[in-house]
């Protein structure tokens, strides 16, 4: 997983991209700049072994750059590329960020609706980053990784707002006992 993070988003206690790193071993965070690049970032982009993949919504792409299935060809593993912001400073990050503008974008088509209640879209398929990472390692047949993302974003989730509106917890619900076999 690379997280490309806009601005602040790291500091809000609210973000998610920080649970796939803790999860994911391979996992490198980049600071996004519309005047700058991260020299590392250009660096993991080149690197042989992946096959980058920008995760972004196909609506917005010209249609020969979206694909939406991962193909290892070459022996390359996928590197999913993951834009860490609000929809619209992820939307401004996509647009306004030419060293990514030849990377194939893989356009996820979910069955599902998010579930992140910590901050709301406007749109209930517009995800949160941790759900966006848990459906490519799906996609990338890692499905106990994506498993374990997904039932440690519920965890999170239950453990912020139960701090936010003082509410108790339960270590015995349901969502705790789904990420108990992983830990």
């Amino acid at each position: 997983m690379c997280l490309l993070m806009h601005d602040v988003e790291p500091m809000k206690p609210s973000n998610t991209g920080w649970l796939i790193a803790d999860v994911i071993e391979d996992t490198s965070a980049f600071p996004w700049s519309r005047t700058a690049v991260e020299p590392e970032l250009l660096t993991l982009l080149a690197d042989p072994q992946w096959q980058p993949y920008i995760v972004f919504p196909g609506e917005f792409v010209a249609p020969q750059r979206v694909v939406n299935e991962v193909r290892v060809t070459d022996g390359k593993r996928p590197l999913f590329i993951l834009l860490d912001g609000t929809w619209s400073e992820a939307r401004k990050m996509f647009r306004k960020s030419p060293y990514l503008e030849h990377l194939p974008v893989l356009s996820l088509e979910p069955e599902q609706l998010s579930r992140y209640k910590l901050r709301r879209s406007k749109r209930d398929d517009h995800f949160c980053t941790a759900e966006v990472a848990a459906l490519c390692l799906e996609l990338a047949e890692d499905q106990q990784a994506s498993e374990v993302l997904d039932a440690y974003l519920d965890v999170f989730s239950t453990h912020y707002l139960a701090a936010k509106f003082q509410l108790a917890l339960d270590p015995t619900d349901s969502v705790h006992t789904r990420l108990a076999p992983y830990l």
